[in-house]
């Protein structure tokens, strides 16, 4: 590894509440989001965490759900 460097981890990425509260309220979407590679949950959280209001933190959530149940990355959506 190049000196300075770090490699980045899911584990790194904060989970936006919001999503947390739908991995409670929905297991199937939690395992489906948790099959993912770690690439692409880091894509997902990213792009979660990026809204600073709730409303649309959920809606982004609600919005990558069948691509998630589908297991397709951010960048892979239709």
């Amino acid at each position: 590894m190049l000196a300075g460097l770090k490699k980045k981890r899911t584990s790194d990425s904060p989970v936006p509440e919001e999503l947390s509260e739908r991995f409670r309220r929905d297991p199937r979407f939690k395992r489906a989001f948790e099959a993912l590679t770690p690439g692409r949950q880091r894509g997902y959280l990213y792009y979660f965490a990026a809204a600073k209001q709730s409303a649309t933190r959920t809606a982004r959530i609600e919005k990558a759900m069948s691509a998630i149940l589908e297991g397709r990355g951010f960048l892979e959506r239709r």
